[in-house]
């Protein structure tokens, strides 16, 4: 009898696969005790490692238009559709009660895609509802016009482990940032086979950065981290104290949702218009009449 192979999860960073500078593993478990695959546990060298590919890869994606952004947005809608059903299956397999986990997953899988179709839509649009021309009282041009901050810190949350992450992740990179991404530290796997996808897709690499592994060995670093610009976290208590404290420190942007508060990532209120502005700074411009 043939022994299946199973899969050697690994971290997507820079465009390529990589295991944890540290070699070090945790065995995840399904639902059932039965040992599932060893995710790697990523240290603060892998996070400055992924900052780096992230800050390489900045301003290329930057100067993409928000026309081609969102082609390579829905193209990763595209993959995700393709892969629906493992996808769910792998957010599926760690819920004891499998029947109402498997419609609740399938429901998480779906909405994901839509998600990644509603900010594909937004690439070649925000710019217009977020900009602006401002009436002044001399012989000139004045426009305010959006850009990304440059790199981004996500932290997901443990609950929806897949829509969660891209929620945080999509809003920062359909508007030319690039992202490093801690995944949930309890259910890792959906991130690993988004990695996957992200591979397979025509996003450039280093645009987007999944790191797996303990948020107790990387908040501090992302907190004080002077490279990333802005942070989009779910945390608890402890975390968002380091969190805002470093990034006082380091001068960056915090958006923080509570880790205790129960968020409907299903819900269309968790995607929009608002989100995306989060990651944008905005550049007024003077510009002499005739000349």
């Amino acid at each position: 009898m043939r022994t299946a192979i199973t899969k050697t999860p690994k971290c997507y960073v820079g465009g390529a696969f990589i295991r944890s500078e540290s070699g070090r593993v945790a065995a995840l478990y399904d639902a059932g005790g039965g040992f599932h695959c060893n995710i790697p546990q990523c240290s603060r060298k892998d996070l400055r490692n992924a900052v780096e590919a992230a800050a390489k890869a900045a301003p290329g994606w930057a100067a993409r238009s928000g026309y081609n952004r969102g082609q390579i947005l829905y193209r990763l809608a595209e993959m995700l559709e393709a892969r629906a059903v493992e996808m769910t299956a792998a957010i599926n397999v760690f819920e004891p009660d499998m029947d109402r986990s498997h419609r609740q997953a399938a429901a998480e899988v779906a909405t994901a895609i839509d998600r990644i179709v509603h900010y594909a839509g937004w690439a070649d649009k925000y710019q217009a509802l977020l900009g602006s021309v401002n009436p002044v009282s001399s012989p000139h041009f004045n426009f305010t016009v959006a850009e990304p901050m440059g790199v981004i810190g996500v932290i997901a949350p443990d609950a929806a482990p897949l829509l969660g992450l891209l929620s945080l992740v999509l809003p920062a990179i359909v508007s030319g940032n690039t992202v490093v991404a801690l995944a949930s530290e309890h259910r890792p796997y959906p991130s690993i086979l988004l990695g996957e996808m992200l591979a397979t897709s025509d996003l450039p690499g280093g645009v987007v950065n999944l790191l797996t592994g303990k948020r107790s060995d990387l908040v501090s670093t992302f907190a004080t981290h002077a490279h990333l610009r802005g942070l989009s976290a779910v945390a608890g208590a402890d975390d968002r104290v380091k969190l805002q404290t470093g990034a006082a420190d380091s001068v960056k942007r915090v958006h923080l949702i509570p880790a205790e508060t129960e968020t409907d990532w299903l819900s269309p209120a968790a995607q929009g218009l608002d989100p995306i502005r989060r990651h944008l700074e905005f550049k007024t411009v003077w510009h002499p009449i005739g000349v």
